[in-house]
């Protein structure tokens, strides 16, 4: 737990409510952006964001040590597993979204021109469709790695598989996207 976690954990339970908005605002992007790209609906990873919350600030008196944020997406991950599960089967989890990621944000400059921007703009919609392609396992190891840069040791936590099979499963995302997405990188690359 980084310091300032501890400090928050501390201001937390002698019941300072700062300390746990200063902590929601720190894991928003990386928290929320990947309960999005899980969930591709707003509305649902809205309500997943905020149950999330509520059952950590429930069961926060348990929490001792470790990474804050890998308890979060831990939380997060079993909440959307659930969502899936109720699902009806004619919603997809595949489908792409809409909204702009981090991923997206990095291929951007605000120095480019109108024609560059609008070609990345193709290229984040490709690449975010790319990655709502992937089979459910691959896309949550890849988007706790990419968004919130969580070590594969807490990806294999959270999933509760091994950190081979977590290694594994990153190995055949980066493989599966740089073959469905090989001309825009050569694109890229000329």
């Amino acid at each position: 737990m980084t310091p300032e976690d501890q400090e928050r954990l501390r201001r937390f339970r002698a019941g300072d409510p700062a300390a746990v908005e200063e902590w929601i605002e720190a894991f928003r992007r990386p928290l929320f952006g990947f309960i999005l790209k899980m969930t591709a609906e707003r509305d649902d990873a809205e309500d997943i964001f905020q149950e999330t919350w509520s059952r950590a600030l429930k069961h926060l008196h348990r929490f001792r040590s470790g990474n804050l944020l890998s308890w979060l997406f831990n939380i997060a991950h079993h909440l959307i597993i659930d969502q899936a599960r109720k699902r009806k089967p004619d919603t997809s989890l595949q489908a792409p979204v809409a909204d702009r990621s981090e991923l997206g944000e990095r291929i951007e400059s605000p120095t480019r021109n109108p024609a560059q921007l609008t070609g990345d703009m193709d290229l984040h919609r490709r690449l975010q469709a790319a990655i709502a392609r992937l089979p459910e396992e691959q896309r949550a190891v890849f988007l706790m790695r990419a968004e919130a840069d969580l070590p594969f040791k807490e990806i294999a936590r959270i999933q509760g598989v091994s950190l081979n099979t977590a290694l594994g499963r990153m190995h055949y995302a980066v493989v599966r996207l740089r073959k469905e997405l090989a001309e825009d990188y050569a694109a890229l690359h000329r």
